[in-house]
């Protein structure tokens, strides 16, 4: 469990919505205080609800894009933007066709850039020549993977390459027609990359997630368990529903 010497904020709601109002608040927040924020951006199903209530903030209530930035965290190697199932392509349509942000301001991994290296190195002088990423919103998964940083003898620092272990292609199979479909690699930020951001929150949601909440709140950091890295970090928001926290 968290103590007194943690520095991770544990925030426990009712359900899925109630996690995802809370998580749009904090973002909202971070861009009406800071306009010109640069937010670091997940995809997959935990975010789906943060990302419908921001754009509810948009449209209802004058919440304005127009001078943030984005940075999302990877993007499956192979794909190119325009593919329906690439990360790009989820963002467009769960979130940036549906709000103001300006589309010059959108930084993504190119998922078929030829040369790798290149373009991880291109990723990361243009995290860190705008300034760093001032939120970096995660999700965690059921292994512990952060990004696509999975669970090994060693983790990798910077922007990279990955390998994706076989419960993500497993995991990720729902957004695909079948399991073959899954790409195996992707382009990813790196810990150290992910680290250096000034706050961070990072959701859970469902029983599903539950084992890897647990694993958190044990004080052990290892490379076995990539998010337990995240302990390290000044200021990390942990905001979880009541079925991820079943087992704490």
């Amino acid at each position: 469990m968290l103590g007194k010497g943690d520095k991770m904020r544990l925030i426990i709601t009712d359900d899925f919505q109630e996690m995802s109002l809370r998580a749009a608040r904090i973002v909202a927040g971070q861009v009406e205080l800071k306009p010109d924020s640069n937010l670091g951006l997940p995809t997959g199903s935990t975010p789906l609800g943060l990302y419908d209530y921001l754009i509810k903030f948009h449209k209802e209530e004058n919440l304005s894009f127009a001078k943030t930035s984005s940075f999302n965290l990877d993007e499956y190697y192979g794909l190119g933007q325009n593919h329906p199932k690439s990360f790009y392509q989820f963002m467009k349509e769960n979130f940036f066709q549906e709000v103001d942000l300006p589309q010059e301001n959108i930084n993504f991994l190119q998922g078929r850039a030829e040369d790798v290296e290149k373009e991880c190195y291109r990723f990361e002088n243009k995290i860190a020549s705008s300034g760093g990423i001032d939120l970096m919103i995660l999700g965690i998964g059921r292994n512990g993977h952060i990004g696509f940083n999975e669970p090994g003898e060693e983790l990798k620092s910077h922007t990279h390459l990955a390998d994706l272990a076989p419960e993500t292609i497993k995991a990720n199979q729902k957004f695909f027609d079948s399991e073959e479909e899954v790409p195996r690699q992707a382009l990813t930020m790196g810990m150290g990359t992910i680290l250096k951001s000034r706050q961070i929150l990072l959701m859970a949601s469902g029983k599903s997630k539950s084992w890897a909440v647990k694993e958190l709140m044990k004080k052990r950091v290892t490379t076995e368990f990539p998010a337990s890295f995240l302990r390290v970090h000044p200021r990390v928001i942990l905001l979880i529903d009541q079925e991820a926290a079943d087992r704490i």
